[in-house]
């Protein structure tokens, strides 16, 4: 931690010789032409012993006691974050896109974008020993702070819409699975083998590392093969991981595929993994991704499909399929894998969600807008031996749009969460599914799903997520049983052609795997397409379209 110390004095420094010293004495709430005000004391004192003194008494008249003491508490509840990570993030591009978005409605006075008080206050309050609360915040605005109430009102309207959206879509899901399930051909799944479990050919791993000269990079790749090949050619995977994350994320896909005889891949992609959350918390990027990624994630995949080729004959025995590859990947990794199957990127698109007010809503949208500083040309990354994808809570409906999407033409699986604040699954994955042109696509909700695996992050983000009220997630196991079968089964289909596990594609399988759970998993394909544009159109006319 020492290491830290010089590099927060250094900001603090530059905050002081940039920003204004007098903090904030009064909150301005200004909506058309009418001004209220409220002195931040008010609120010290309020949240010191509960008093509520005539400048707080004017806003807290019409509130009960119940709904008073909840909002005591969020004035000084801390989140736990290292406050190295507040100011390294929100010097970020993604950043101070965030910054600039909420700046437009947290202002200083005279309605000027508060974007760089606001930097300075939340950094500030994660240094002070009392930590990060919204208190504290207040107290380290450096100037008066105006809220744009008509912005703030419409950014709550927004986000209703979104939970109601949410909502509707999980109940649609569950409605449309289970007709569809209706329809399928019968199967008893408890009679058919368990693909939940581990399959009987075993796994071994190695790692090598990789170097691409036309790019100057350099990447180590995870592979797992099974100990005893399967009858035929052996089919391939690669699976492409998340940002801020590393090919080790996959490895209970990769060996679950591995022991049912697939050969498996998972590169690393320098640049935007966890050595570059590393390198921008110890102040060696000023980055959380490198712009290039968008670009090098898809030519990584089909590097490594490039190597297996070269290795096929004196490692494999020529046993690999590589003209039928299968790729997968989660968030930016599904990007990458649907950029790789042939989406193209729609700058004209990307610019006028990203120009939207209240498109920070789809937080996604944070990375895709950065997509914006790359030249403006036709990017081109289909790989012809990619022949299937499997897109997990994919960063793409922005980036990709309607009209990037269509282009794909191979078997596609989304898979969403309505739990996921990363990849809203009405921004994201509802949209995509709707788009994708290829008669052989499927959408999967996996209730409770919250775009990763808490249990595999640092005890702080643990910590944070345990502390909100009224939040149960679905232990990761049950998860995992609902995602290797779907992937298995999905691969095994449309890459190996084994008709065997078609049944196991159906909705059917989801409504037994979901049996006496909690947290179920539904599973549509372009059959239930017309119901989910019907229940979107109808959310439409009684709620209005989502803003981003």
């Amino acid at each position: 931690m020492k290491s830290f110390r010089p590099l927060i004095l250094s900001f603090i420094c530059t905050l002081a010789t940039s920003l204004p010293v007098k903090a904030a004495e009064k909150i301005y709430f200004t909506y058309g032409p009418i001004d209220w005000s409220l002195r931040v004391s008010s609120l010290e004192t309020f949240a010191k012993d509960g008093t509520i003194n005539k400048d707080l008494g004017f806003y807290m008249g019409s509130i009960d006691s119940e709904q008073q003491a909840k909002f005591r508490e969020l004035l000084v509840k801390r989140i736990d974050i290292s406050p190295v990570m507040v100011s390294r993030f929100f010097n970020s591009a993604m950043g101070e896109d965030l910054l600039n978005r909420f700046g437009k409605g947290i202002t200083i006075e005279g309605g000027i974008n508060g974007k760089y008080a606001l930097r300075a206050a939340l950094v500030q309050a994660a240094l002070d020993p009392e930590g990060l609360t919204v208190l504290n915040v207040l107290r380290k605005f450096p100037t008066n702070m105006q809220l744009q109430i008509d912005l703030i009102i419409g950014l709550v309207q927004e986000i209703d819409k979104v939970v109601n959206a949410t909502e509707i879509y999980t109940d649609v899901m569950g409605k449309l699975s289970t007709e569809e399930a209706a329809t399928d051909p019968p199967a008893n799944f408890a009679q058919l083998p368990d693909i939940r479990k581990p399959g009987k050919l075993g796994f071994q791993k190695e790692t090598f590392t990789l170097t691409d000269k036309s790019r100057d990079r350099t990447f180590y790749v995870i592979l797992y093969k099974p100990k005893q090949w399967r009858e035929g050619k052996t089919p391939v995977v690669v699976l492409s991981h998340g940002l801020a994350s590393s090919p080790e994320s996959f490895e209970d896909i990769a060996q679950h595929l591995a022991s049912y005889g697939f050969v498996v891949a998972m590169p690393q992609h320098p640049g935007s993994d966890t050595k570059q959350a590393k390198a921008l918390l110890e102040g060696y990027s000023r980055e959380v991704f490198d712009l290039q990624e968008f670009i090098n994630r898809p030519k990584d995949i089909s590097y490594v499909i490039d190597e297996l080729e070269r290795r096929n004959q004196a490692e494999f025995g020529g046993r690999l399929d590589l003209e039928n590859v299968g790729v997968g990947g989660h968030s930016f990794g599904g990007y990458t894998v649907l950029a790789v199957a042939g989406a193209v990127i729609d700058f004209d698109y990307l610019q006028k969600l990203c120009d939207r007010l209240y498109g920070g809503l789809n937080t996604s949208l944070l990375l895709q807008c950065q997509a914006l500083k790359l030249p403006r040309q036709v990017y081109n990354f289909r790989d012809p031996r990619v022949k299937a994808v499997v897109a997990a809570n994919p960063v793409n409906s922005g980036i990709f749009g309607e009209k990037g999407l269509s282009e794909i033409k191979i078997p596609v699986i989304l898979i969403s969460g309505n739990y996921d604040p990363a990849t809203p699954a009405v921004f994201e994955q509802v949209r995509s599914f709707v788009w994708l042109n290829t008669p052989n696509k499927y959408l999967v909700l996996a209730e409770g799903q919250a775009h990763v695996d808490f249990s595999k992050i640092d005890g702080g983000i643990t910590k944070t997520i345990d502390s909100i009220p009224n939040l149960t997630l679905p232990e990761p196991s049950l998860l995992k049983s609902y995602l290797n079968p779907t992937v298995l089964s999905f691969f095994e289909v449309y890459i190996a052609n084994n008709p065997q596990y078609r049944p196991y594609l159906g909705s059917s399988y989801d409504v037994y795997l979901s049996e006496n759970e909690h947290f179920k998993v539904y599973k549509i394909s372009t059959t239930s397409e017309p119901g989910l544009i019907k229940a979107a159109s109808e959310f439409r006319a009684k709620y209005g379209a989502l803003a981003p």
